[in-house]
């Protein structure tokens, strides 16, 4: 049985009295890259500190490489890389003399240090900036130097929290890509509380609201919540209102124009097809059909209205 990279299990953490997060368990077995989705204060930075060491959390258990991080976290924490939301930067340093240190606060040897830090400048395209120091660096290069320090030591497991927070277009393309490739060697958690952000980059996800998992499964389970579910329709001779809810299938009629009208339907996609039947046989003269997909940020919104109402239920 393959052995587990990081198993979180249990994990509950409070401040003073108030719950930050409750009873979060997700597990990973195999590189790639991990979406940890949630809203701004939702839990994600904590649990995430927690993972990585920085913070003692107050029930459960986290498992690094089968390394019990509470008992032995020195030993854990050698085979996690942390990219904080505020990448921790020396702005007067050069790339080559923080990324010195960095080796060194790892306890890489000294021998090794060198070629430690070319492979990790290499890998995320930094070295040509090695003697620049981090303060004239753009964000996006300043964000690169900090994934430098991440991976410096060949971690099994990275973590980045909202590591494309604050990066143009241009960046945030260029980060993702670096991600990509450091997730073909390594495991990786990439936190984000922007749905897109999960979508284009992660294979799994795991959704934190409120401090609890609303969601837990793969991205192709994730797209099963965010398919098409309305379409706009053009017609030429348009029929009534009446006419489009007998169609079985159809639950909601909205005119937008006169000829233009937004139908929410329910089952699958065959719906699209009799209402293309019936179009010809009626004389609609259909002209335009465009299915429309459920938007992220709604379906986040039913998830953690579901979860809360399950907690509800089972609190009664």
């Amino acid at each position: 049985m393959t052995e587990s990279i990081v198993n979180v299990s249990g994990l509950s953490h409070r401040y003073s009295r108030a719950w930050a997060i409750h009873d979060i368990n997700f597990e990973i077995r195999q590189t790639g890259i991990l979406g940890l989705l949630g809203s701004n204060g939702a839990g994600k930075s904590t649990t995430m500190n927690i993972m990585c060491g920085v913070l003692n959390h107050t029930l459960g258990q986290v498992t690094i490489d089968g390394i019990d991080l509470r008992k032995y976290p020195l030993k854990a924490k050698k085979q996690i890389g942390f990219l904080p939301q505020n990448p921790p930067l020396y702005f007067d340093l050069t790339v080559d003399e923080y990324l010195r240190h960095c080796a060194w606060l790892r306890q890489i040897p000294d021998k090794e240090i060198k070629q430690a830090v070319k492979d990790a400048k290499v890998r995320c395209g930094v070295d040509h900036f090695s003697k620049r120091l981090i303060s004239n660096l753009s964000g996006g290069y300043r964000q690169r130097v900090g994934i430098a320090q991440a991976i410096i030591h060949r971690p099994k497991l990275v973590v980045l929290d909202e590591p494309t927070n604050g990066l143009d277009p241009n960046q945030i393309l260029e980060v993702r890509k670096l991600i990509r490739e450091i997730a073909e060697e390594r495991s990786v958690i990439f936190s984000t509380h922007i749905l897109s952000e999960v979508q284009a980059l992660c294979k799994d996800i795991v959704m934190i609201e409120q401090g609890s998992v609303v969601f837990s499964d793969t991205m192709e389970a994730f797209d099963n919540y965010v398919a098409p579910n309305s379409m706009m329709i053009s017609f030429e001779q348009p029929p009534s209102k009446r006419e489009l809810l007998s169609i079985e299938g159809i639950k909601q009629v909205e005119f937008i124009t006169s000829k233009k009208v937004r139908l929410q339907f329910s089952g699958d996609n065959t719906i699209t097809e009799k209402i293309i039947d019936i179009s010809v046989t009626e004389g609609w003269r259909l002209q335009e059909i465009n299915l429309e997909k459920t938007s992220l940020d709604t379906v986040f919104a039913q998830l953690s209205n579901q979860n809360h109402n399950e907690n509800h239920s089972q609190n009664s």
